[in-house]
């Protein structure tokens, strides 16, 4: 028996997986995919049943400035390159605005690490509205949100300390930090985290933590095909299970796949194949559980993605119906009709969620005082978003 055969037997039986276990079911051969892919989603089933989820979200870019260059990024910009730019309070609200019109309910809120610590002209801007750092602009921004629309913020800030952490939960619904990969590898020169100062993988495993300690509903996965070794994205998951285990708070792990893009260091790089994505997922929820919600982005995968329903996810994360995929400019999110009709179809419900999970939306101590009311009233006794608020368009 080979060493996939008897991890695969273990997974069917409910035996926690090895790391070594893990990366055997990474490279199972074409014709052991399908017995993966059948524990995986068994697994799923007995922990999520078949209803899978998505929020329907605004993405805003507040700050495409950054003070890291990662191998795979086309969003982060320096001062004066074309596409860069920081968002006003007043272009935030419009945008939110025209989101809520089209029955959006999260804004998911991404920026550059620490743009200040480099760029002079981001400080200039960061005094003009009153603050010294992009964290505490961002925490007023999302303030504002809240004031001036019916959206949920979720911010994906970069790294964060704890008084940063504690300020943004009472302003956010729930936050995320991607950690990617846990290699120290990849910081090395060439490779995809060089002149990447916050991707140090212990000092995102440490924010991930503090979110933890301070009961934040926190979105967090890795990034697969950017360098690391079978053994590195186990390493990744099994980090993530850890924290989680320790506080509770992982509301979602996201299996992200890296997409070549023309003007990126890494534009030659090859893609992870379909199988891959298949693997990894199922992986993912083998390792991490039947409880947990595991997502992969369907715009990602184009006309492939409904095919990852088989490996055991229950999410498709936040699909809008406004803005674009600004990580992923060049991958469009699908029409809620076809994603309905694609997930459906293939046996699912799909229901919409807000950017705080429905397990976490019942529960209050993962909410900030403020924020539970609100959260009340959109959500029905299972934490998704009440159905008589659903409202489906062909966008």
């Amino acid at each position: 028996m080979t060493g996939a055969e008897r991890a695969l037997d273990r997974a069917r039986a409910r035996l926690p997986l090895s790391g070594e276990e893990a990366v055997a079911l990474l490279a199972v051969p074409d014709e052991a995919l399908q017995d993966l892919l059948g524990a995986a989603s068994a697994l799923r089933d007995e922990g999520r049943g078949r209803r899978i989820t998505f929020s329907k979200k605004v993405f805003v870019p507040l700050t495409t400035l950054c003070r890291d260059y990662c191998g795979y990024c086309t969003f982060r910009r320096d001062p004066g390159d074309p596409g860069a730019r920081t968002m006003t309070p007043e272009e935030v609200v419009a945008l939110v605005q025209a989101g809520a019109r089209l029955g959006a309910k999260e804004a998911l809120f991404s920026l550059g690490d620490r743009p200040e610590a480099v760029f002079p002209v981001h400080r200039q801007f960061l005094r003009r509205m009153g603050h010294r750092t992009t964290l505490g602009y961002l925490r007023e921004v999302c303030q504002i949100v809240l004031r001036e629309s019916p959206l949920l913020p979720h911010a994906n800030p970069g790294l964060m300390g704890e008084r940063d952490l504690a300020a943004l939960r009472e302003v956010n619904v729930s936050m995320g930090l991607m950690l990617e990969t846990t290699s120290e590898r990849l910081l090395q020169p060439g490779m995809a985290h060089d002149r990447a100062p916050d991707k140090v993988p212990a000092r995102r495993l440490r924010t991930i933590e503090l979110a933890g300690k301070l009961q934040i509903p926190f979105t967090t996965g890795i990034l697969i095909g950017i360098g690391e070794t079978l053994e590195e994205r186990v390493d990744a998951l099994l980090a993530i299970r850890d924290l989680h285990e320790r506080y509770g708070h992982i509301q979602e792990v996201i299996v992200q796949n890296f997409r070549a893009k023309p003007r990126i260091p890494m534009a030659r790089h090859p893609e992870p194949s379909a199988g891959e994505m298949l693997r990894s997922v199922a992986v993912a929820r083998l390792l991490l559980g039947a409880d947990m919600n595991l997502q992969a982005p369907p715009n990602l995968s184009g006309a492939f993605y409904p095919e990852l329903l088989a490996a055991g996810l229950n999410d498709w994360g936040g699909i809008s119906p406004l803005t674009m995929d600004h990580i992923n400019p060049e991958a469009p999110w699908p029409l809620i009709g076809e994603l309905r009709r694609s997930t459906e179809g293939l046996g699912f419900e799909l229901r919409e969620r807000l950017a705080i999970y429905p397990e976490y939306a019942v529960r209050p101590e993962f909410l900030s005082e403020g924020l539970r009311p609100r959260v009340g009233s959109l959500v029905d006794e299972d934490g998704c978003v009440r159905k008589d608020y659903e409202r489906w368009r062909a966008w």
